[in-house]
């Protein structure tokens, strides 16, 4: 009798044991996986009120620069704007004036801005060379062959309209402004762009004005 009533005791606590185990090696209810973080719509009235406050002094009310060496805004792709103002935000771009705007802007800021501007209408431009405008033409259609510069117009389009999220819209641009960038890119004070850099280091002054000429006039 002693022998069964230690037996039967063993087994009592042994049950609640194997119990115990039995939930902790239980595998845990699968939770939700959580998908990609939906993208934030912009703004465009918090744009508008930022642009106001922020870049319509050196580019106007509706992002069309009358300013000559201050680009114009209107209607550039949003992608492209984005990439621009976080450089001069983390100092990838180099400019004193815009580093210190740029620093101003959170992300959404930024965002808001660019879908803003983006979505005004750029006014026509037009090309002032007339001795450059051909030279101008060649090189934005056909390159400088011998010298292994590509056609401005492979990434840019023949209109000059770009491709969104990857390269920007010179359509209409002004002349003095794609000067100093060209210019830039090939002294290496602008040195955002690799593929710039190395397109803009095998052109000559000369070439420089011709093409940026010719893209101000492109429509």
């Amino acid at each position: 009798m002693k022998l069964l009533a230690s037996l039967l005791f063993s087994a009592a606590l042994t049950v609640p044991a194997f119990s115990t185990l039995a939930q902790e090696a239980k595998p845990a209810a699968p939770q939700a996986i959580a998908g990609p973080a939906k993208a934030v719509k912009p703004d465009l009235a918090k744009g508008e009120a930022s642009f106001a406050v922020v870049c319509a002094a050196c580019h106007a009310a509706d992002g069309n620069s009358v300013i000559p060496v201050q680009p114009k805004l209107a209607q550039q792709h949003p992608e492209y704007l984005i990439k621009q103002l976080q450089e001069f935000k983390s100092g990838k771009r180099a400019n004193a004036i815009m580093t210190g705007m740029a620093a101003t802007l959170s992300d959404a800021d930024i965002q808001n801005i660019a879908y803003w501007v983006s979505a005004k209408t750029a006014k026509p431009g037009f090309a002032k060379e007339k001795e450059l405008v051909q030279l101008g033409e060649r090189i934005y259609r056909g390159g400088i062959p011998d010298r292994q510069v590509p056609a401005c117009a492979g990434c840019h389009g023949p209109n000059g309209a770009g491709i969104p999220a990857q390269y920007p819209r010179l359509s209409g641009q002004y002349a003095e402004y794609a000067v100093v960038q060209l210019t830039s890119f090939r002294d290496g004070v602008r040195n955002n762009s690799l593929q710039m850099t190395q397109v803009a280091a095998k052109m000559n002054d000369r070439e420089i004005k011709a093409v940026a000429d010719y893209i101000a006039g492109l429509r």
